[in-house]
């Protein structure tokens, strides 16, 4: 069996089979990972820096095409009214409302400090400051388990534009907030900045990727059941052909008898068997048979 097995024909089928199965598998993971990165969020264009009073005004929503939009601001920070924003990737949010000499202000998130006693919560920068970043929506307070009396005064849990106008009384606000990613001059001692993604859509699945993993896989399957069955076929064949083959005992056998059928009168005398009826009438020198002699005719 094992020199069916690893004969030149059968190893070519090991071969193949081992390879199919490994394209097939290999093939079948990436239409896999295809599908999986479907259905997470897609980049969209990233548009110019805009100034942020085209794309939010006091009193109305802003769109959903002005999210996570590039925008560019310049005012003063009101340091009085600076809040910090609890729970925070472990830390906490600086927002100041920025003056936007208009009337009108819209907060900012200057960035991110580890606690309340950081230097950077005590040190905006001095003066009009020119700021860019990335305008994100109100966020809603519905979702957020109000905790008002544990959290520390000067502290909120949201940026929530319709909470800060009762906080900030006297300040005409813009629907959003902006996220601060630069800013100049910058401050003495300035937060981390706060990690502003662009702009995504949701992503959708596309299980047509998902059928198409399935079939690679399928077919790997079919290649390992094609490779059995060349195989059980070459180790059938195998079998007969060894089958078939006389073994040296029989081959002895078998010429004795065709010796044996083959002799002569000679050896049928010697071995006892009587000479049949047409023996007893051979004889004489010439091998003519001899006639019987007749009885004697009598005078009357």
């Amino acid at each position: 069996m094992l020199r069916i097995l690893f004969s030149a024909r059968v190893v070519v089928l090991h071969l193949l089979a081992v390879g199919a199965l490994v394209v097939c598998g290999l093939l079948g993971r990436w239409q896999l990972g295809v599908f999986e990165d479907s259905g997470m969020p897609q980049s969209l264009r990233d548009p110019a820096p805009v100034a942020v009073a085209t794309l939010t005004a006091p009193g109305k929503h802003m769109t959903a095409d002005a999210v996570s939009r590039q925008v560019t601001a310049e005012g003063t920070f009101d340091v009085s009214k600076q809040l910090l924003v609890a729970e925070r990737d472990g830390g906490l949010w600086l927002l100041a409302p920025l003056d936007l000499g208009d009337g009108t202000s819209i907060p900012v998130v200057r960035g991110w400090v580890a606690t309340a006693g950081d230097p950077a919560v005590t040190a905006p920068a001095e003066g009009r400051v020119t700021l860019s970043g990335r305008l994100r929506p109100s966020e809603s307070t519905d979702s957020v388990q109000r905790r008002t009396r544990q959290l520390p005064p000067g502290q909120v849990l949201t940026v929530s534009s319709a909470e800060l106008v009762n906080l900030w009384r006297g300040t005409k606000l813009r629907d959003g907030f902006v996220i601060a990613t630069a800013q100049s001059p910058a401050p003495a001692v300035a937060a981390r900045p706060v990690s502003a993604p662009p702009p995504t859509e949701p992503g959708g699945l596309t299980w047509r990727n998902l059928a198409y993993a399935a079939q690679w896989w399928i077919f790997g399957l079919f290649a390992v059941f094609m490779w059995w069955h060349f195989v059980r076929d070459a180790l059938r064949g195998g079998t007969r052909k060894i089958d078939a083959t006389p073994t040296a005992p029989e081959a002895d056998t078998a010429t004795d008898t065709d010796t044996g059928s083959g002799a002569g009168p000679d050896s049928a005398s010697d071995a006892g068997i009587a000479p049949g009826p047409g023996a007893a009438h051979e004889g004489g020198a010439g091998g003519e048979p001899e006639t019987p002699a007749l009885p004697a005719r009598t005078a009357p």
